[in-house]
């Protein structure tokens, strides 16, 4: 009899435990976090918890330069070319345009939240919920991982090729120093790219104005190199070279957007510093902004400058701007360009390593991932052992693996983190407007909100993958129709409100139109990359579900918060 109660007993408790794991699970994941208005950043910092406010506003501006302009800037613009002829200089300024719409929404973001690191991960977190905001991250994070061993073995190449230029040690430098050399047809050695990380990982161990120097050095090279460039390289330009300017065609011209897109990525490197800079809520924006400004004025003087020197269908696809100007006579440019492929992947590797130890600290210190990321050194100031865990990925992958056969599956991560930080300036501004309509309605505004952003980002998508398998004209106007009606029906259906600091124009409207193009460029690109995107979803969800929701502490984390639930999660 003792024996059949048991037996009971067990089964029925049993049979609760799955619906309170999963009530738990979505109580948790639909966590969202409201911001402080005066976080006590400087008790942390008098403390040694927190980072030191050392950046100014041209420190920021350098930052966002160093973090977008690499050697793409000398690769990228040619090879594009090839494809658009003169007209790549349209697919900058198109790509260009939506990177600014994608600024605008980080600026806001950045003033609103000017005292904490986090990014994009912490406007998810208070804009929707902790397990959107866990998501973001982690698709964030494996491009900053792959991107940084790939341009580590980029620069590993280019700094032996300058090495190259003394006669002694011209063709004796064995491949496996810089070049990589394949290992048993998976692994690819490659000596020099982890030594160079170790070394940028030790810069910015010692602090942020050391590192801040050195890409400021860097950074002003680089700009200085690709304006003598254009200068001279304008002197050369033959103006006849600019016809036709789109031989294939608009369509030509647009593809080479969604490729361009990503020479400009860097940018909200910015907005993961607001702990370190000195005037976050002005400087901020303004660094954002003015960075990204920067870069679309050289990437423009280029582009006219490669088109003008040699004809479209002559330029080379692997140093384009080298052999324009080579064929020119003018051999000392060249090696001056391999000097400024050094300085930009210098700068583009080193933001991205001190990007990635921030992002660290912000999960650390919510308890998403184990305490020790949340560790400041107490007199350098800054995230050690989060830096040190950032340069061992980046050095064991630059070290092992001949990582540029995953660039193919970058900029998911990007496209994604900039959509939902468009997403985030619309429901951050309809949040306090709206709160107290939920129970007079059907559907909550809020919910009804997000399904619209999500209409939009799904046209987006369809409207891309239409574009990219040659559809109908028409199927693409329904889709844009059809995200259009979304954009006015978050208009007129919502009340949104004006932040103090900077406020993005014309919200909804912007943030819509930068997720449409996000999206857009997302079906661009190879189906391995949306593989990835939900693969790694799935890995990044069965992390959160076994650690990142028992774990996550409203006491330890960055700012003081209020953890708040839903309106959607499941009744207990």
């Amino acid at each position: 009899m003792r024996t059949e109660q048991s037996s009971v007993v067990t089964s029925s408790s049993s049979s609760m435990s799955t619906p309170s794991c999963c009530s738990r699970f979505w109580s948790s994941a639909l966590r969202s976090k409201t911001l402080a208005p005066a976080p006590d950043s400087a008790v942390r910092a008098e403390s040694g918890d927190g980072l030191v406010r050392r950046l100014g506003l041209f420190d920021l501006i350098l930052l966002g330069i160093g973090a977008s302009i690499g050697a793409g800037v000398f690769v990228v613009t040619g090879t594009v070319a090839h494809d658009a002829g003169p007209g790549v200089t349209i697919s900058f300024i198109i790509a260009g345009v939506s990177c600014v719409l994608n600024a605008l929404c980080y600026a806001e973001l950045a003033s609103r939240f000017p005292a904490v690191v986090g990014g994009a991960y912490l406007y998810t977190y208070s804009a929707f919920n902790e397990i959107t905001a866990f998501l973001v991250f982690t698709q964030l994070m494996l491009d900053y991982h792959i991107g940084a061993a790939s341009i580590a073995r980029s620069l590993a190449s280019y700094v032996v090729t300058v090495l190259e230029l003394i006669p002694f040690l011209k063709d004796n430098i064995p491949s496996w120093v810089g070049h990589g050399e394949e290992v048993l047809g998976a692994l690819s050695i490659n000596i020099l790219a982890p030594i160079i990380l170790v070394l940028l990982t030790v810069v910015l161990c010692r602090g942020v104005g050391e590192s801040s120097i050195l890409n400021s050095i860097m950074t002003v090279t680089k700009i200085l190199i690709v304006l003598f460039v254009i200068i001279v390289g304008a002197f050369k330009v033959n103006v006849s070279n600019w016809t036709p300017f789109a031989p294939n065609g608009f369509k030509s011209i647009l593809t080479g957007a969604t490729v361009v897109f990503f020479a400009y990525v860097g940018f909200d490197a910015v907005a993961n510093s607001a702990e370190e800079s000195k005037r976050p809520q002005r400087d901020l924006p303004l660094g954002i902004i003015g960075s990204l400004m920067v870069c679309v004025a050289l990437y423009i003087g280029v582009c006219l400058v490669i088109t003008g020197m040699v004809p479209y269908q002559y330029l080379g696809e692997e140093a384009p701007l080298a052999e324009a100007f080579t064929s020119k006579g003018l051999k000392y440019v060249s090696v001056l360009i391999s000097f400024g492929a050094v300085a930009g992947l210098t700068t583009t590797l080193l933001v991205g390593l001190y990007v990635q130890s921030r992002l660290y600290l912000g999960l650390g210190r919510d308890g998403l991932l184990p305490a020790i990321f949340a560790k400041v050194h107490p007199t350098r100031h800054t995230p050690i052992h989060s830096q040190v865990w950032v340069g061992l990925i980046a050095s064991t992958l630059a070290c092992l693996l001949n990582v540029h056969v995953l660039s193919h599956i970058l900029s998911v991560g990007s496209l994604t983190g900039y959509s939902v930080v468009s997403a985030c300036v619309v429901r951050l501004r309809w949040e306090d407007e709206t709160s107290s309509q939920a129970s007079t309605k059907l559907i909550s505004s809020r919910a009804e909100g997000i399904i619209y952003l999500l209409a939009i980002a799904c046209c987006g998508f369809t409207a891309g993958v239409l574009f990219r398998f040659g559809a109908s004209f028409i199927f693409l106007i329904v889709a844009a129709v059809i995200g259009i009606l979304s954009a006015a029906a978050l208009y007129v259906r919502q009340v949104h409100t004006s932040p103090t600091g900077f406020s993005c124009p014309g919200v909804p409207v912007v943030p819509s139109i930068s997720i449409f193009v996000n999206m857009f460029l997302f079906a661009q690109l190879h189906y391995e990359a949306w593989v990835r995107f939900v693969v790694l979803s799935i890995v990044a969800l069965g992390i959160y579900a076994s650690y990142g929701q028992f774990h996550a502490d409203p006491v330890s984390s960055n700012v003081p918060i209020i953890y708040h639930r839903a309106t959607a999660v499941v009744a207990q």
